[in-house]
C-alpha cells in the first residue's frame, strides 16, 4: 500500500497511482486529524472526495504517529493526552475517538487505537502496554458496531466506503469490504507476549489482523522473529498486515511467512534522496558513476521513467534539485514495489514462489548507510 500521510501519496498524483495498478492507499488518521481536520475533510465530502482518490483506503489509528511525535504525551486507560507536534496544541484520542475520526475520513479499513512500545522495552512495560491494546481494540470494535447499529436508525452522517472497494483482492480469494476493523498484535521482541496477543486480538474477531511494533528500529532479526511469533496464531481465511515494512527482500521473506499487506513509505522516501530500487539492489543517481550513461534506471522496466529517460537525465535531474528528479524516481519506485508483489502473486498461482524468493533475495544487494544518504 503506498503512503498518503497528509491525504496524498509524495510527489504522485492519484491518476499515476491509478496508472500504476495501486490497489489500496494508506491515509495516517493522527497527521489528517492535525491538519487540516476532521471538520475540514468531513465538510469536503470524506477522504476519497477530499484527495479525488476512487480506490480503497486504509487508515492507521494514530497510535504510532502519537507516540513517536507527539509532545508531553500521557497514556491512560482511557486513552492518550498529547501536545501535537505542529502547534502543541493539547489533544485527546480514546479507542472510541480513533473510531469516530477514522468514520469521518471514510476509510474502508479501519485500524484500532494500539500503544506501539519502542525499542528496546522492557518485558514489564511490554506486558502491561500488551494487555492494555487488548481492552482498547476491544472498546474500537463495541464502538464501530455501537456507530453502525446508530446509523441503522438514523440517516447517516459518516461517509461510506468508495464503491471501488466492493471488491479487494486480497491472496487470490475476494473479501467485501463495508468498512472493515483490523486488530493489531503487540508484543515487542517477547515471543509469548506476541503469542498471548495474537491470541487475545483473534478472541475479539476482527476482519483483518495485523503485526504492529516492527521496524521500530530493532535489528532485522528480531523483527522477523516478532512476525513469526505472531503469524502462525492468526486465522489464514483473514488478511494479516505487516504494518511498515519495508525493504523488497524483507517483503518477499514475509510473503513467504504468510503475510498479505505491506505499507512502507521507502519507495518515494527514498527517490527524494535520488535513489532507486532495482531487483539488484538499489542505485544512488547521484553518483558520478550514471552522469553519461544512457540507459534507464531499469532495464525493461515499464514505467513511465525508465520508458522516457536516461539514468544521466535524472541524475541531472537531483543535481540540479529538479522536482521533476524526485518525481520520476517515485513513480518507478513505486511501480517497482507493486510489481514486486504483482510477480509474487503470479508465483503464487503457478506454485513458483520459492524459486521465486531465492533467485530474488539471493540477486538483491542490501543498500548500505552511505548509498542511502
Amino acid at each position: 500500500m503506498p503512503v498518503g500521510t497528509h491525504g496524498t501519496v509524495k510527489a504522485v498524483t492519484p491518476r499515476e497511482l491509478r496508472e500504476l495498478r495501486a490497489q489500496i492507499i494508506l491515509g495516517n488518521t493522527y497527521h489528517l486529524f492535525v491538519r487540516p481536520g476532521l471538520d475540514v475533510i468531513k465538510d469536503l465530502g470524506g477522504l476519497h472526495q477530499f484527495m479525488n482518490w476512487d480506490g480503497p483506503i486504509l487508515t492507521d489509528s494514530g497510535g504510532y504517529q502519537i507516540f513517536s511525535l507527539a509532545k508531553l504525551r500521557k497514556i491512560t486507560e482511557d486513552g492518550v493526552r498529547f501536545q501535537n507536534h505542529i502547534d502543541g496544541t493539547p489533544a485527546f484520542i480514546s479507542p472510541e475517538i480513533a473510531m469516530e475520526i477514522q468514520a469521518g475520513l471514510g476509510s474502508d479499513i479501519a485500524m484500532v487505537l494500539d500503544e506501539c512500545v519502542p525499542w528496546p522495552c522492557e518485558r514489564d512495560y511490554a506486558a502491561q502496554s500488551t494487555e492494555m491494546t487488548t481492552r482498547w481494540a476491544r472498546r474500537c470494535k463495541e464502538a464501530l458496531h455501537r456507530r453502525e447499529e446508530n446509523a441503522e436508525r438514523r440517516t447517516p452522517n459518516i461517509q461510506r466506503p468508495s464503491e471501488a472497494a466492493d471488491e479487494f483482492e486480497i491472496r487470490n480469494s475476494k473479501f467485501e469490504i463495508k468498512r472493515q476493523l483490523f486488530g493489531i498484535v503487540q508484543g515487542a521482541t517477547f515471543e509469548d507476549l506476541r503469542r498471548e496477543s495474537a491470541e487475545a486480538i483473534v478472541h475479539l474477531d476482527f476482519d483483518g489482523y495485523a503485526i504492529g511494533g516492527v521496524s521500530v528500529g530493532e535489528p532485522e532479526e528480531e523483527m522477523v522473529r516478532a512476525i513469526e511469533s505472531s503469524e502462525p496464531f492468526l486465522p489464514r481465511e483473514k488478511p494479516r498486515y505487516a504494518m511498515g515494512l519495508g525493504t523488497p527482500p524483507q517483503l518477499i521473506e514475509m510473503i513467504a511467512r504468510g503475510i498479505d499487506l505491506f505499507d512502507c513509505v521507502l519507495p518515494t522516501r527514498l527517490a527524494r534522496n535520488g535513489t532507486a530500487f532495482t531487483p539488484g539492489g538499489t542505485l544512488n543517481l547521484k553518483n558520478a558513476e550514471f552522469i553519461r550513461q544512457k540507459g534507464p534506471i531499469e532495464e525493461n522496466c515499464t514505467c513511465y521513467a525508465c520508458s522516457d529517460f536516461s539514468r544521466s537525465y535524472i541524475r541531472h535531474l537531483i543535481k540540479a534539485e529538479e522536482i521533476l528528479g524526485l518525481r520520476l524516481i517515485s513513480l518507478h519506485n513505486l511501480h517497482f514495489y507493486l510489481d514486486l508483489m504483482r510477480q509474487a502473486r503470479e508465483r503464487i498461482e503457478n506454485q513458483t514462489f520459492d524459486e521465486f524468493r531465492r533467485n530474488f533475495v539471493s540477486l538483491y544487494r542490501p543498500a548500505t548507510r552511505g548509498e542511502l544518504c
